[in-house]
């Protein structure tokens, strides 16, 4: 596939992950409070199904490895929110089992694709080796985030959320600079100022 339309692919994920963020602030600096609204969750299940293709497109298992590990718990999220239910049966199906088709077709192509995903002369093993420790890092503030919120039994965005976020976001930044990646450096830049902001309106409202 050309790259025009892997990175189009790329840059639409950015801005439907980037727009999450600008909802969920304009939402908060309304309330004065760090919110949660649905669409911060629809567009982050779009987003994440968007960047695992790019991820794949790409070549590049650090970006798959970290959608992978927050996609199902977008769609937690959403039945927290019970928005997941209301959503049309074949798109709750396309949703959920494609990402998985992926990763199957991936092993049973593991003669041609492991040697594309481990051994990318493009990635050296260190750079690699940082943007798998970048996605665990920024998928842990979701995994935070998961059981903060089933042991509330509603879904909210709580304060170590916010710190992960902006320390995950600081290596992706790390490695989309040595990687060379626009889509990676754009989207986190802007998520970083956010992140930044909700730790300030979460430490005026406490």
């Amino acid at each position: 596939m050309s790259n025009w339309i892997t990175y189009s692919i790329g840059f639409l994920a950015q801005i439907l992950f980037s727009s999450r963020l600008i909802v969920q602030w304009l939402t908060s600096e309304k309330q004065k409070q760090v919110t949660t609204p649905t669409l911060f969750w629809s567009l982050s299940l779009m987003a994440s199904f968007l960047l695992f293709v790019y991820g794949y497109l790409r070549n590049d298992f650090a970006i798959m490895f970290g959608q992978a590990l927050t996609y199902f718990i977008y769609i937690r999220n959403l039945q927290l929110q019970n928005q997941w239910q209301r959503l049309p049966k074949i798109l709750q199906i396309f949703l959920f089992f494609v990402p998985i088709f992926i990763v199957i077709f991936y092993y049973n192509n593991n003669a041609i694709d492991v040697e594309l995903l481990f051994k990318n002369e493009a990635i050296p093993f260190w750079l690699l080796a940082l943007g798998i420790v970048s996605q665990v890092v920024f998928t842990l503030r979701f995994v935070y985030q998961w059981i903060y919120s089933e042991r509330r039994k509603e879904s909210a965005l709580p304060l170590g959320f916010w710190i992960l976020s902006l320390f995950g976001s600081t290596l992706i930044l790390t490695y989309a600079i040595f990687r060379k990646d626009p889509v990676l450096f754009v989207g986190h830049v802007l998520g970083t100022v956010i992140y930044i902001r909700n730790l300030v309106l979460l430490h005026k409202s406490a």
